[in-house]
């Protein structure tokens, strides 16, 4: 088993793994989420980058958690509504790109 990211806290440990990954370790997949990977470099002291992409989601309702990683950030989204999602986040990203 090779998880995407893990997370100790003081409660346990944290994995984020694939659905098949989870459910072969007999772990309880109880809201799968999609990945979304950000191809844009954002620097790990970067500002705004994860307030845009979550607020943007926010805002049409799609509850996201945002790992940022040295090279890119990611977003997981409800597997239901990822299409929406990666619809929303190319908007935005269309949006940026022709702000001044």
């Amino acid at each position: 088993m090779q998880p995407l990211a893990m997370f100790r806290e003081a409660e346990g440990v944290s994995l984020i793994l694939e659905r098949s990954a989870a459910e072969a370790a007999g772990f309880p997949v109880e809201a799968p989420m999609a990945l979304i990977t950000l191809n844009v470099y954002s620097a790990l002291d970067g500002v705004g980058l994860t307030a845009a992409v979550s607020g943007a989601l926010a805002g049409a309702g799609i509850a996201c958690n945002m790992v940022a990683a040295l090279h890119h950030d990611h977003v997981f989204v409800p597997v239901e509504r990822a299409k929406e999602a990666v619809g929303i986040l190319l908007a935005l990203q269309a949006k940026a790109a022709t702000a001044p």
